[in-house]
């Protein structure tokens, strides 16, 4: 029986094109299984609606960048009494301004574009100016207008980058967020044991 190892590995390719082309093709949303020391989150994320923030969020998991990560600020309405507009979140990330995992920045994808708005458990990126957005995440503790296109949280008025949502372990979130914290930040950090696409 003789192999023909070239055709063998131009089928092999065909099949792995066809294999991608029916996974981004899915109508199904990817999810992320964040696991912490307090319990796990999952989170679905809305690839058509915002395809640069979650294709950044995905490979920072698939690629195990989040090595390390935890979450380690919390937002309450009692320690923002300074805040005129006040929200409630959990911050996570690498809590690191150039980590050796870290990826250059994205561009930014406002509300106004993704119709993805700060409701409750809805999952967002952190930032300084538009389209400084890496690797830090937070997510929502009740409905936050204040974060969407021209909320006033931010004074430039562009909002933060919503893509996804929990649809699991919304229980696990508020745990955290009561945890001890001194000027919003954890007295001990959350670690995240792991993050892993689930579907």
């Amino acid at each position: 029986m003789n192999l023909n190892f070239k055709d063998l590995d131009r089928k092999l390719m065909i099949l792995f094109g066809l294999w991608i082309m029916l996974v981004s093709c899915s109508p199904n949303n990817p999810k992320v299984l964040i696991e912490t020391d307090l319990g796990s989150i999952t989170v679905e994320l809305y690839q058509k609606r915002a395809p640069v923030t979650t294709a950044n969020f995905m490979r920072y998991v698939l690629e195990e960048r989040y090595m390390g990560a935890t979450f380690y600020r919390v937002v309450t309405p009692e320690n923002q009494l300074n805040s005129t507009t006040k929200i409630e979140v959990i911050q996570g990330g690498l809590f690191d301004d150039n980590p050796p995992l870290g990826l250059p920045p994205i561009p930014h994808e406002s509300t106004y574009e993704t119709g993805i708005l700060h409701k409750d458990g809805v999952i967002s990126m952190a930032r300084y100016e538009p389209g400084t957005a890496t690797f830090e995440f937070f997510i929502c503790v009740g409905d936050q207008p204040s974060l969407d296109y021209g909320g006033g949280r931010n004074p430039d008025n562009q909002g933060f980058a919503a893509f996804g949502c929990v649809i699991e372990g919304m229980e696990v979130v508020r745990i955290i967020q009561h945890q001890p914290e001194k000027d919003q930040y954890l007295e001990s950090r959350v670690e995240i044991k792991r993050m892993v696409v689930i579907n």
